[in-house]
């Protein structure tokens, strides 16, 4: 019986505005310019080098949403874009592990959330001891065998944002 592998993207969203009194509400807090400008160049830049994708599962605060539409954005077809609540920053690695399950059906999978929550979901997907460190914008892809994986994927690789922006066909 032949074997599924399912190529599970990692994401860490974009660059945000600072927290401030001009974000009194953190969930709202939005990209800056420059992170929509950076992430759309590296989003477009994996589409380029024939990644593709069957859905985008990201938190639902607005910086994390942002990023999961421009990464959708990327890719024809577009993939389409579901809010968890486990990808939240109060949501756990073992509640988005268990929510990977219905989306058996799809092979490809992006998981947008925020630090320290990818960085430990990485980590456990890739049978890690320590968390992975995610920059704003970096992306990982572990492959795993079975979802809600049995045991530890294979992390495929891991790319910086700056080495996502110099991808080039």
């Amino acid at each position: 019986m032949a074997t599924t592998t399912y190529e599970l993207y990692i994401i860490r969203h974009g660059i945000a505005e600072e927290r401030s009194e001009k974000w009194p509400d953190d969930t709202k807090r939005p990209l800056t310019e420059e992170g929509i400008t950076r992430f759309r160049r590296a989003a477009r830049a994996l589409a380029r080098v024939g990644i593709e994708v069957d859905v985008v599962l990201t938190s639902p605060l607005v910086r994390t949403r942002q990023t999961a539409e421009i990464f959708a954005a990327a890719f024809s077809p577009h993939p389409a874009i579901v809010n968890l609540d486990a990808l939240a920053p109060e949501g756990s690695s073992t509640a988005a592990m268990a929510e990977l399950e219905k989306y058996a059906k799809k092979k490809r999978i992006a998981i947008v959330g925020h630090e320290p929550g990818v960085g430990d979901l990485a980590a456990r997907l890739a049978g890690m001891r320590r968390e992975m460190e995610f920059k704003k914008g970096a992306i990982a892809r572990i492959d795993v065998e079975a979802l809600p994986p049995k045991g530890p994927g294979a992390l495929r690789w891991f790319l910086t944002p700056k080495l996502l922006r110099s991808l080039k066909k």
